[in-house]
């Protein structure tokens, strides 16, 4: 039995950004029971030459919108970067879960082998749709959603495995 691209892909990013954004809500929360500034922690970072939590959220939504358009040979939303608080961060996180829930699995026909390029300055990677899936994209967004989880347990920010797991 084999698993389609759309079912390794879609669900995997809802559930994470659905995920995540529960934890932003719980740091929302925090941020007013402690009346902690609006950014202080949404520009917190673990160590200081890591990025801060709304660059983690930035490149976290970026990969999953990038990921699905990329897989199906599409164009990606430009989301502007410009997020700040925990209710704007919490509403980029739901213009992409809108965005991702569009996708059809139908779309993800053959994705599996797509050329896929990426160019990161004068650098450029080049995948088939299958290694970019499994070995560029879901660690990466593992990795920055977990950044900033970790960011708002450091801080104080009451979260737990399940919180990061979801239902």
């Amino acid at each position: 039995m084999s698993i389609s691209m759309y079912s390794a892909s879609i669900p995997s990013f809802v559930r994470l950004l659905t995920n995540l954004d529960a934890i932003l809500a719980k740091a929302e929360s925090h941020v007013e029971e402690k009346k902690i500034g609006p950014t202080v922690l949404t520009s917190d970072r673990l160590f200081p030459d890591m990025l801060p939590l709304t660059s983690q959220i930035f490149i976290a939504t970026d990969i999953c919108k990038g990921a699905a358009a990329r897989l199906t040979g599409q164009e990606a939303p430009v989301f502007s970067d410009t997020e700040k608080t925990f209710p704007e961060l919490r509403a980029r996180i739901a213009k992409t879960l809108t965005h991702l829930k569009d996708f059809k699995a139908e779309q993800f026909d053959g994705a599996e082998t797509r050329h896929i390029v990426l160019k990161f300055g004068p650098k450029s990677f080049e995948f088939n749709g299958h290694d970019y899936l499994v070995n560029f994209v879901l660690p990466n967004i593992y990795f920055h959603s977990t950044t900033c989880y970790n960011i708002l347990r450091h801080n104080g920010v009451v979260l737990g495995k399940a919180d990061f797991l979801g239902s």
